[in-house]
């Protein structure tokens, strides 16, 4: 996918700007969808579902993205927000796909 986005300092109309935040949006959405694989990967991988959520881990990932919001210029409370709604989900969304593993290993 090319890259047509001017840079914030030089957008000159709303044109420009929505242009770059519609980009970045599309980027953001392929990387949450790679995530989510890595979520599906966890849940083939996981010896059981008690194994899903890992508070350390959690605790890790946000001491994290705190670290990466602050050298971003992102105000850290944004970033904490998103990411915890985002942890969140994807926890749900391992048990799910963990859920329906085990539902097939049972009927086959």
């Amino acid at each position: 996918m090319l890259d047509h986005r001017k840079p914030p300092n030089l957008c000159r109309t709303m044109l420009d700007v929505r242009a770059g935040i519609d980009q970045i949006d599309r980027e953001i959405l392929t990387l949450i969808g790679e995530r989510f694989r890595f979520m599906e990967a966890a849940a083939r991988i996981k010896p059981g579902r008690d194994k899903i959520r890992d508070d350390g881990r959690k605790a890790e990932v946000l001491g994290n993205v705190a670290g990466h919001a602050a050298a971003n210029g992102v105000p850290a409370e944004v970033a904490a927000e998103l990411y915890e709604r985002l942890i969140e989900a994807s926890i749900a969304y391992e048990l799910e796909r963990y859920d329906d593993r085990a539902s097939a290993a049972a009927t086959d």
